[in-house]
């Protein structure tokens, strides 16, 4: 049970850490201390809702249908191993997370273009009901909620860091040399849980092409 817990509080970093609008605009939000909490609940509400509907929703559902959700698995499998790829040539011409110094100030503004980073990016439905379903698919009923809470705190935990605390870490989050760590780390974690993945997978698919 705790390792379900710890293996979704480590997906759930490595997956939703990564320089991007929607972290950049909860930062600048921080950093001006202008509608911070609207900007971190929306993210973090939004990210959790989305989880939610990925690995307790469509993860049920697909429980009883094998073949599509091996096939998911697998899917889950080699888009692991491509984020891991992606963070590692990051780290080889590492950026950083800036924040533009004026902030929005209209609440509904804020809102809507929140909205525009979050739903209108294809990545966030690939990680949350393709990714993370396939995962969670992996636990039995009594530790999945475990693994899905893990990937929920990791969400909510780092909105809140970069919102609430955004003048203090901002300087970290501005240095190229910490997201080259970062992305070295990110790298790491996701090609070990993805070749994990492929590996269940292979596995499965000697019994299910047998049948």
């Amino acid at each position: 049970m705790g390792q379900a817990f710890i293996e979704g509080v480590v997906l759930g970093w490595g997956l939703i850490v990564a320089i991007g609008p929607q972290n950049a605009l909860v930062l600048r939000q921080g950093l001006a201390g202008v509608h911070v909490r609207t900007a971190v609940v929306f993210c973090a509400a939004t990210d959790v809702g989305l989880i939610a509907i990925g690995s307790l929703g469509l993860g049920y559902w697909l429980s009883g249908m094998t073949r599509t959700l091996w096939t998911i698995k697998a899917l889950g499998a080699v888009l692991l191993v491509l984020y891991a790829l992606h963070a590692l040539r990051r780290a080889f011409a590492p950026g950083a997370l800036m924040a533009a110094p004026a902030s929005i100030k209209d609440r509904r503004a804020l809102l809507l273009t929140l909205a525009g980073v979050t739903f209108l990016n294809p990545h966030v439905y690939l990680d949350t009901w393709v990714l993370l379903a396939g995962l969670a698919s992996r636990y039995p009923e009594s530790t999945r909620l475990m693994f899905v809470g893990g990937t929920m705190l990791a969400s909510v935990s780092w909105f809140c860091l970069l919102g609430f605390t955004a003048r203090l870490s901002a300087g970290v989050l501005a240095r190229p040399r910490a997201w080259q760590m970062i992305d070295l780390a990110i790298a790491l974690i996701l090609a070990g849980i993805g070749l994990q993945l492929g590996h269940e997978v292979i596995d499965e698919s000697v019994l299910l092409w047998n049948r």
